[in-house]
Protein backbone atom coordinates (compact mmCIF):
# COMPACT_ATOMS: atom_id res chain seq x y z
CA UNK A 1 0.00 0.00 0.00
CA UNK A 2 1.37 3.81 -1.19
CA UNK A 3 1.95 6.58 1.14
CA UNK A 4 -0.83 7.90 -1.15
CA UNK A 5 -3.64 5.39 -0.33
CA UNK A 6 -2.97 5.87 3.01
CA UNK A 7 -3.06 9.46 3.70
CA UNK A 8 -4.99 10.71 0.18
CA UNK A 9 -4.89 14.13 0.15
CA UNK A 10 -3.07 15.04 3.72
CA UNK A 11 -0.21 13.33 1.75
CA UNK A 12 0.69 16.88 0.83
CA UNK A 13 0.79 17.78 4.50
CA UNK A 14 3.91 15.01 4.58
CA UNK A 15 5.44 16.08 1.74
CA UNK A 16 4.98 19.68 1.61
CA UNK A 17 5.80 22.83 3.34
CA UNK A 18 3.20 23.67 5.61
CA UNK A 19 2.54 27.46 4.22
CA UNK A 20 2.22 25.65 0.70
CA UNK A 21 -0.18 23.10 2.18
CA UNK A 22 -3.94 23.51 0.91
CA UNK A 23 -5.80 21.02 3.10
CA UNK A 24 -8.27 22.06 5.24
CA UNK A 25 -8.03 21.22 8.90
CA UNK A 26 -6.69 22.48 12.35
CA UNK A 27 -3.19 20.69 11.24
CA UNK A 28 -2.96 23.11 8.11
CA UNK A 29 -3.95 26.25 9.99
CA UNK A 30 -1.61 28.92 9.57
CA UNK A 31 -2.87 31.10 12.57
CA UNK A 32 -0.48 30.99 15.86
CA UNK A 33 -0.69 33.25 18.89
CA UNK A 34 1.41 36.04 18.84
CA UNK A 35 4.74 35.48 21.12
CA UNK A 36 7.47 37.16 22.80
CA UNK A 37 8.78 39.64 19.91
CA UNK A 38 5.75 39.63 17.87
CA UNK A 39 4.33 41.37 21.31
CA UNK A 40 7.52 43.63 21.62
CA UNK A 41 6.51 45.41 18.04
CA UNK A 42 3.14 45.88 18.99
CA UNK A 43 4.36 47.71 21.91
CA UNK A 44 6.93 49.43 19.89
CA UNK A 45 4.60 50.04 16.94
CA UNK A 46 1.97 51.69 20.06
CA UNK A 47 3.88 54.13 21.54
CA UNK A 48 4.33 56.78 19.42
CA UNK A 49 1.25 56.87 18.45
CA UNK A 50 -0.71 56.60 22.09
CA UNK A 51 1.52 57.16 24.38
CA UNK A 52 0.31 60.98 25.94
CA UNK A 53 -2.80 60.44 24.47
CA UNK A 54 -6.64 60.17 25.60
CA UNK A 55 -8.04 57.40 24.86
CA UNK A 56 -11.35 58.83 23.63
CA UNK A 57 -13.48 55.67 23.86
CA UNK A 58 -13.85 52.11 24.03
CA UNK A 59 -16.46 50.57 21.03
CA UNK A 60 -17.02 46.80 21.29
CA UNK A 61 -18.47 45.04 18.19
CA UNK A 62 -18.64 41.85 20.72
CA UNK A 63 -19.73 41.68 24.08
CA UNK A 64 -17.85 38.71 25.00
CA UNK A 65 -14.51 40.72 24.81
CA UNK A 66 -15.26 42.06 27.85
CA UNK A 67 -13.79 39.70 30.61
CA UNK A 68 -14.15 42.48 33.82
CA UNK A 69 -17.66 43.99 35.03
CA UNK A 70 -15.64 46.45 37.77
CA UNK A 71 -14.32 49.68 36.63
CA UNK A 72 -17.24 50.30 33.64
CA UNK A 73 -15.20 50.51 30.44
CA UNK A 74 -16.61 53.82 30.28
CA UNK A 75 -14.48 55.19 33.52
CA UNK A 76 -10.95 55.06 31.24
CA UNK A 77 -12.55 57.38 28.69
CA UNK A 78 -10.69 61.05 28.23
CA UNK A 79 -7.49 59.10 30.50
CA UNK A 80 -4.57 60.09 29.10
CA UNK A 81 -2.60 56.62 28.20
CA UNK A 82 1.10 56.38 30.75
CA UNK A 83 3.03 53.43 29.44
CA UNK A 84 2.59 50.56 27.73
CA UNK A 85 3.75 46.91 29.00
CA UNK A 86 3.75 43.18 28.49
CA UNK A 87 2.45 40.61 31.29
CA UNK A 88 3.07 37.07 29.45
CA UNK A 89 1.27 37.30 26.06
CA UNK A 90 -0.74 40.11 27.25
CA UNK A 91 -0.26 43.93 25.83
CA UNK A 92 -1.22 46.33 28.69
CA UNK A 93 -2.37 49.46 28.29
CA UNK A 94 -1.63 51.79 31.65
CA UNK A 95 -3.50 55.00 32.23
CA UNK A 96 -4.18 58.17 34.47
CA UNK A 97 -6.20 56.68 37.22
CA UNK A 98 -4.08 53.43 37.70
CA UNK A 99 -6.02 51.87 35.68
CA UNK A 100 -4.73 48.92 33.20
CA UNK A 101 -6.27 47.67 29.91
CA UNK A 102 -5.24 44.15 29.68
CA UNK A 103 -5.28 42.81 25.62
CA UNK A 104 -4.87 38.96 25.59
CA UNK A 105 -5.30 38.73 22.03
CA UNK A 106 -5.10 34.44 21.68
CA UNK A 107 -4.70 32.78 18.99
CA UNK A 108 -5.95 34.52 15.98
CA UNK A 109 -6.34 37.69 17.29
CA UNK A 110 -4.20 41.41 15.39
CA UNK A 111 -3.98 44.48 15.56
CA UNK A 112 -4.32 47.63 12.94
CA UNK A 113 -3.64 51.20 12.75
CA UNK A 114 -6.66 52.76 10.92
CA UNK A 115 -7.96 55.85 11.04
CA UNK A 116 -10.07 58.04 13.09
CA UNK A 117 -13.22 56.42 14.32
CA UNK A 118 -12.83 53.85 11.73
CA UNK A 119 -15.81 51.94 11.15
CA UNK A 120 -16.05 48.26 12.90
CA UNK A 121 -16.89 46.13 9.31
CA UNK A 122 -17.76 42.37 9.40
CA UNK A 123 -17.73 39.64 11.70
CA UNK A 124 -13.92 39.63 12.48
CA UNK A 125 -13.95 42.80 14.07
CA UNK A 126 -14.00 42.97 17.48
CA UNK A 127 -13.70 46.19 19.55
CA UNK A 128 -11.72 49.57 18.05
CA UNK A 129 -9.80 51.88 20.90
CA UNK A 130 -10.28 55.42 19.27
CA UNK A 131 -7.41 57.90 20.13
CA UNK A 132 -7.02 61.30 18.69
CA UNK A 133 -4.97 60.28 16.02
CA UNK A 134 -6.53 56.74 14.97
CA UNK A 135 -8.19 53.85 16.27
CA UNK A 136 -6.41 50.96 16.93
CA UNK A 137 -8.61 47.93 15.75
CA UNK A 138 -9.08 44.06 17.16
CA UNK A 139 -9.99 42.22 14.73
CA UNK A 140 -10.14 37.98 14.92
CA UNK A 141 -10.19 35.54 12.38
CA UNK A 142 -12.73 32.53 12.55
CA UNK A 143 -15.50 31.57 14.64
CA UNK A 144 -14.69 30.78 17.70
CA UNK A 145 -13.84 34.43 19.50
CA UNK A 146 -11.30 33.62 22.07
CA UNK A 147 -9.38 37.04 22.51
CA UNK A 148 -9.90 38.84 25.96
CA UNK A 149 -9.71 42.71 27.38
CA UNK A 150 -9.86 43.27 31.27
CA UNK A 151 -9.92 46.32 33.10
CA UNK A 152 -8.11 46.73 36.20
CA UNK A 153 -7.68 48.92 38.77
CA UNK A 154 -4.74 48.84 40.40
CA UNK A 155 -0.77 48.34 38.95
CA UNK A 156 -0.95 45.32 41.61
CA UNK A 157 -3.95 43.31 40.11
CA UNK A 158 -2.08 42.96 36.41
CA UNK A 159 -0.46 40.14 38.63
CA UNK A 160 -3.62 38.00 38.67
CA UNK A 161 -3.27 37.73 34.61
CA UNK A 162 0.57 36.66 34.98
CA UNK A 163 1.18 33.16 34.47
CA UNK A 164 4.19 32.97 36.89
CA UNK A 165 6.52 32.08 33.31
CA UNK A 166 10.39 34.10 34.01
CA UNK A 167 11.57 36.78 31.72
CA UNK A 168 14.88 35.01 30.79
CA UNK A 169 16.31 38.39 29.95
CA UNK A 170 16.48 39.38 33.65
CA UNK A 171 17.24 35.79 34.29
CA UNK A 172 20.45 33.66 35.43
CA UNK A 173 22.19 30.25 33.97
CA UNK A 174 21.21 28.71 37.36
CA UNK A 175 17.99 30.24 38.21
CA UNK A 176 16.40 29.04 34.04
CA UNK A 177 18.16 25.75 34.92
CA UNK A 178 15.97 25.37 38.17
CA UNK A 179 12.89 26.50 37.09
CA UNK A 180 12.68 24.17 33.72
CA UNK A 181 14.57 21.26 35.77
CA UNK A 182 11.06 21.74 38.40
CA UNK A 183 9.46 19.24 36.63
CA UNK A 184 10.60 16.27 34.61
CA UNK A 185 9.08 17.94 30.81
CA UNK A 186 10.58 17.43 26.99
CA UNK A 187 12.37 21.05 26.34
CA UNK A 188 9.62 21.47 23.80
CA UNK A 189 6.77 21.65 26.48
CA UNK A 190 9.29 23.33 29.40
CA UNK A 191 9.76 26.15 26.81
CA UNK A 192 6.16 26.99 25.74
CA UNK A 193 4.84 26.54 29.73
CA UNK A 194 3.83 30.03 30.49
CA UNK A 195 4.37 29.10 34.29
CA UNK A 196 8.17 28.72 33.60
CA UNK A 197 8.86 30.65 30.53
CA UNK A 198 7.25 34.62 29.89
CA UNK A 199 6.27 34.57 26.01
CA UNK A 200 7.40 31.76 24.31
CA UNK A 201 5.53 29.65 22.34
CA UNK A 202 4.86 27.46 19.28
CA UNK A 203 7.50 29.00 16.93
CA UNK A 204 9.86 30.45 18.54
CA UNK A 205 10.52 27.51 20.88
CA UNK A 206 11.52 25.93 17.56
CA UNK A 207 14.16 28.27 16.62
CA UNK A 208 15.47 28.42 19.76
CA UNK A 209 15.82 24.41 20.18
CA UNK A 210 17.62 24.77 16.38
CA UNK A 211 19.77 27.46 17.48
CA UNK A 212 20.61 25.22 20.95
CA UNK A 213 21.38 21.75 18.04
CA UNK A 214 18.70 19.91 20.96
CA UNK A 215 15.88 17.83 20.38
CA UNK A 216 12.54 19.18 20.83
CA UNK A 217 11.78 15.82 23.26
CA UNK A 218 14.77 15.74 25.39
CA UNK A 219 13.70 15.65 28.83
CA UNK A 220 15.12 18.60 31.58
CA UNK A 221 16.37 16.21 34.11
CA UNK A 222 18.74 14.82 31.19
CA UNK A 223 20.42 17.46 29.67
CA UNK A 224 24.09 18.03 30.32
CA UNK A 225 25.36 20.97 31.91
CA UNK A 226 26.98 21.92 28.54
CA UNK A 227 23.45 21.67 26.91
CA UNK A 228 22.07 24.04 29.30
CA UNK A 229 24.48 26.40 28.34
CA UNK A 230 23.49 26.36 24.89
CA UNK A 231 20.09 26.22 25.64
CA UNK A 232 20.07 29.32 27.56
CA UNK A 233 22.18 31.54 25.75
CA UNK A 234 20.42 30.21 22.81
CA UNK A 235 16.71 31.30 24.00
CA UNK A 236 17.99 34.70 24.83
CA UNK A 237 19.93 35.36 21.51
CA UNK A 238 17.05 33.50 19.13
CA UNK A 239 14.19 36.36 20.84
CA UNK A 240 16.68 38.78 20.85
CA UNK A 241 17.08 38.89 17.27
CA UNK A 242 13.87 38.89 16.79
CA UNK A 243 12.75 41.51 18.86
CA UNK A 244 15.05 43.30 17.27
CA UNK A 245 14.38 42.53 14.03
CA UNK A 246 10.68 43.25 14.41
CA UNK A 247 11.08 46.71 16.67
CA UNK A 248 13.04 47.50 13.47
CA UNK A 249 10.18 46.88 11.13
CA UNK A 250 7.51 48.22 13.00
CA UNK A 251 9.24 51.49 13.33
CA UNK A 252 8.94 51.75 9.61
CA UNK A 253 5.11 50.95 10.01
CA UNK A 254 2.52 49.36 11.85
CA UNK A 255 2.37 45.63 12.07
CA UNK A 256 -0.66 44.76 10.31
CA UNK A 257 0.24 41.16 9.31
CA UNK A 258 1.79 39.35 12.21
CA UNK A 259 2.72 35.89 11.42
CA UNK A 260 4.43 33.11 13.24
CA UNK A 261 6.17 32.36 9.88
CA UNK A 262 8.96 34.55 8.79
CA UNK A 263 11.15 34.67 6.45
CA UNK A 264 14.45 33.90 8.14
CA UNK A 265 13.17 31.29 10.19
CA UNK A 266 15.65 28.39 10.24
CA UNK A 267 12.93 25.63 10.44
CA UNK A 268 9.41 26.89 11.85
CA UNK A 269 7.09 26.47 9.12
CA UNK A 270 9.75 25.34 6.78
CA UNK A 271 9.04 21.30 6.74
CA UNK A 272 9.93 19.74 3.56
CA UNK A 273 12.51 22.62 3.30
CA UNK A 274 16.11 22.46 3.69
CA UNK A 275 17.97 23.41 7.20
CA UNK A 276 20.30 26.56 6.78
CA UNK A 277 22.89 24.74 8.89
CA UNK A 278 23.09 21.40 7.07
CA UNK A 279 21.41 21.10 4.41
CA UNK A 280 18.62 18.25 5.54
CA UNK A 281 15.32 18.45 5.12
CA UNK A 282 13.08 19.83 8.17
CA UNK A 283 11.18 17.71 9.56
CA UNK A 284 8.08 17.80 11.91
CA UNK A 285 5.89 16.13 14.50
CA UNK A 286 1.90 16.84 14.97
CA UNK A 287 0.33 17.02 18.16
CA UNK A 288 -3.43 17.90 18.02
CA UNK A 289 -3.57 21.66 16.65
CA UNK A 290 0.46 21.95 17.01
CA UNK A 291 3.66 21.00 15.40
CA UNK A 292 6.99 21.19 16.12
CA UNK A 293 9.64 21.61 13.36
CA UNK A 294 12.97 20.46 13.99
CA UNK A 295 16.29 19.38 11.89
CA UNK A 296 16.82 15.97 12.53
CA UNK A 297 20.56 16.27 11.30
CA UNK A 298 21.34 18.85 13.97
CA UNK A 299 19.02 18.11 16.38
CA UNK A 300 18.59 14.22 17.10
CA UNK A 301 21.74 12.74 15.51
CA UNK A 302 19.51 12.13 12.04
CA UNK A 303 16.73 10.20 14.05
CA UNK A 304 13.21 10.62 12.95
CA UNK A 305 10.90 11.77 15.46
CA UNK A 306 8.01 9.77 16.12
CA UNK A 307 4.74 11.57 15.05
CA UNK A 308 1.80 10.23 16.95
CA UNK A 309 -0.50 9.97 14.26
CA UNK A 310 1.23 8.78 11.40
CA UNK A 311 3.69 6.29 14.01
CA UNK A 312 0.33 4.83 15.05
CA UNK A 313 -0.91 4.28 11.28
CA UNK A 314 2.35 3.33 9.99
CA UNK A 315 3.41 1.09 13.47
CA UNK A 316 6.80 -0.55 12.57
CA UNK A 317 6.80 1.03 9.17
CA UNK A 318 7.80 3.84 10.67
CA UNK A 319 10.85 5.41 9.40
CA UNK A 320 13.69 6.02 12.19
CA UNK A 321 16.31 7.62 9.74
CA UNK A 322 16.54 9.97 7.43
CA UNK A 323 17.25 7.31 5.11
CA UNK A 324 14.62 5.29 5.51
CA UNK A 325 12.19 8.14 5.14
CA UNK A 326 12.87 9.19 1.66
CA UNK A 327 13.01 5.45 1.26
CA UNK A 328 9.38 5.07 2.48
CA UNK A 329 8.03 8.42 0.41
CA UNK A 330 9.76 7.04 -3.02
CA UNK A 331 7.60 3.74 -2.59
Amino acid sequence: MTLTKVFGDKLRCLTKSRRHCKTSGPTCNLIQMPELPDISAYLKALEPRIVGQPLLKIRLASAFLLRTAQPPLSSVEGRVVRELRRVGKRIVIGLDGDLWLALHLMIAGRLHWRPPEAKLVGRQSLAAFDFPAGSLVLTEAGTKHRASLHLLSGKESLHSLDAGGIDVFTSDLDFFRATLTAENHTLKRALTDPRLLSGIGNAYSDEILHTAQLSPIALTKKLKAEEWARLFDATRQTLAFWIERLGDEAKIAFPEKVTAFRKGMAVHGRYGEPCPRCGDAVQRIRYADKETNYCAGCQTGGKVLADRGLSRLLGSDWPRTLEELEALKRR
